[in-house]
């Protein structure tokens, strides 16, 4: 688990690494691109503080995904796979290389879809992934309820999801680390990043406050539209 003194030390590079153009760190040299955030820093605020949102992608994230080019850069077999695909089949990874791309390839995903559903005004679904949840979670209380309860559940560094399968049908699941569900062939409709990175700055040990706080953050026009990709076969990450 990430300690404080490692966040703090982490902000304090970040601020002192300020004069650094934002591109430099977004553009790890390899088959996989870290893009850059959709929205500002200070889009989610208050709930998300601005400090938390650049440390998180242009530190956090952009490690994933240079540690992720690094791992892969002797194997171009590899590297020309999707990373749904790469992560799907991890036993055919050679093993000297198989943990780093489950983590950092897990990591880059997980924060992929992270920052794309994000940047809103929270509230609740409608239409069709509504009525999805309504059938398959119990309604979106009940929803809200089991989703937050997964996540102060998961013990140490995780994710809390959404999945979803090519029938529509939702499910919740928590995982440790950066695994991903893209691990066992499944979609991912949403998730929140339970590791102290995402909200240690603001909330500190208060994790169920940092869970409460993020469906304030939440689009649901484009998890909306997640939810027809996933249908469709659409959705990568």
């Amino acid at each position: 688990m990430i300690s404080r003194r490692m966040i703090l030390s982490g902000t304090v590079a970040l601020a002192a690494s300020a004069a650094i153009p934002r591109a430099f760190a977004q553009a790890p040299a390899g088959p996989f691109k870290l893009d850059p955030l959709p929205y500002p820093n200070s889009k989610n605020e208050p709930h998300i503080d601005a400090m938390t949102m650049e440390l998180h992608h242009d530190k956090h994230h952009a490690a994933y995904v240079r540690n992720l080019n690094e791992a892969l850069a002797q194997h171009d077999d590899l590297s020309k796979m999707a990373l749904p695909d790469l992560l799907e089949n991890l036993s055919k990874v050679p093993a000297p290389i198989r943990t780093a791309i489950q983590d950092n390839g897990g990591g880059h995903a997980n924060h992929t879809m992270f920052w794309q559903i994000m940047g809103g005004a929270g509230g609740q679904p409608t239409g069709e992934l509504q009525a999805a949840i309504d059938r398959d979670l119990g309604g979106f209380e009940t929803f809200r309820r089991d989703f937050d309860i997964a996540g102060e559940k998961q013990f140490g560094s995780g994710w809390v999801f959404v999945t979803v399968d090519r029938a529509g049908k939702l499910g919740i699941v928590a995982t440790p680390n950066q695994d991903t569900p893209l691990m066992e062939g499944k979609r991912v409709l949403m998730g929140n990043d339970v590791w102290e990175h995402a909200y240690y700055l603001k909330y500190q040990n208060r994790r169920p406050e940092y869970l409460k706080a993020w469906w304030n953050v939440l689009d649901w026009n484009r998890i909306g539209e997640r939810y027809a990709a996933a249908k469709a076969g659409r959705l990568t990450v």
